[in-house]
């Protein structure tokens, strides 16, 4: 029975994973298919593959950080964990299916504490892994526009005296390198969130043995399964953040990839689980905010911001609920 419990949990943990990608599709080519740089279909290829091979450049810190930074290890059983995905999944594709870029890491977060609370009350939390993350969702953003604001005005010092024309061509090439870092820094941050879902689970049920670590099959299965769903790409929240934000050009796209990018590879080789749709789409005002204030769709934005302050609550209220329900049934 626990085996049979552990498979399903890794396969709809593997599901999440596939989830993530169309979701955050969106971060890593919105900005290239809007400026026409490359078409929907090569955009989504272009990025799956360097969120695959990311998995050959980076570490697991984030992993890490999701399996031991956010809730206790010794309350965590198979129900726990598996309450949490399903709480995840749901959130993930309600938001996904009305084109809301949300951010799917804060689901997944926000569907280990529900369960936790339930399981022992608020001491089995690991605040400061919490806070880390709660800080994050208000800082990744901002840092994302104030890098996107600054890298466009220095952008647009740099090449004052350029003909738009050349400009536009030059930055079409540099839209792909950017997109590409950008897909990498995707991939080491999000692939690992389930990584180190899969792996605290296998901890806590004994099939990882006495020392948490991340197995190389884990680590090759949550790339494959996110850069399958980069693959298949969430067309809604692509034109959400590629067309509803503001207008981009190449090298509008260009400056927000980059600041992007700068953002959440930082926060990776730091162990801090950060919102790569949060950082993308700060990238991208911050950016349309260098043309004029109002370029900046802000009435989208204050929806997209709402999907974020009720992504952790929402979860963490489905989950518990799911895990109250699975501890009636079978514990």
């Amino acid at each position: 029975m626990l085996l049979t419990v552990v498979i399903v949990t890794i396969g709809i943990a593997l599901v999440f994973d596939f989830l993530n990608g169309m979701n955050d599709a969106a971060n890593s080519i919105a900005t290239i298919v809007s400026t026409k740089v490359l078409s929907p279909r090569a955009a989504v290829a272009w990025a799956a593959f360097f969120n695959f091979a990311a998995a050959a450049i980076f570490g697991v810190h984030v992993a890490t950080t999701i399996g031991k930074g956010i809730v206790n290890p010794d309350i965590i059983d198979q129900y726990f964990i598996l309450s949490a995905l399903i709480g995840a999944v749901l959130w993930t594709h309600y938001c996904t299916h009305f084109g809301l870029p949300i951010s799917v890491s804060h689901a997944l977060i926000g569907g280990m504490i529900g369960p936790a609370i339930v399981s022992g009350g608020m001491k089995y939390l690991v605040m400061s892994g919490i806070l880390k993350v709660v800080t994050f969702i208000v800082l990744s953003p901002v840092i994302g526009f104030i890098l996107g604001h600054i890298i466009m005005v220095i952008t647009m010092h740099i090449f004052k005296r350029t003909s738009p024309r050349r400009v536009d061509s030059l930055f079409r090439v540099m839209q792909l390198a950017s997109s590409a870092v950008f897909s990498l820094g995707h991939g080491s941050n999000d692939a690992q969130k389930t990584m180190g879902i899969i792996a605290v689970l296998l901890f806590s049920t004994g099939y990882l043995g006495t020392e948490f670590y991340v197995p190389l099959w884990v680590i090759i299965a949550a790339y494959s399964a996110i850069a399958l769903g980069t693959l298949m790409g969430g067309w809604k929240v692509i034109r959400t953040l590629g067309v509803g934000l503001t207008d981009l050009k190449p090298v509008h796209g260009f400056c927000a990839e980059t600041a992007g990018a700068i953002t959440i590879i930082g926060a990776s080789l730091f162990g801090i689980p950060v919102s790569t749709t949060h950082t993308v789409t700060g990238s991208i005002m911050g950016v349309g905010a260098t043309k004029r204030v109002s370029a900046v769709r802000w009435n989208l934005a204050g929806h997209i911001v709402w999907a974020w302050v009720l992504t952790i609550p929402c979860t963490m209220v489905v989950s518990a609920i799911i895990y109250s329900i699975l501890k009636l049934l079978f514990i």
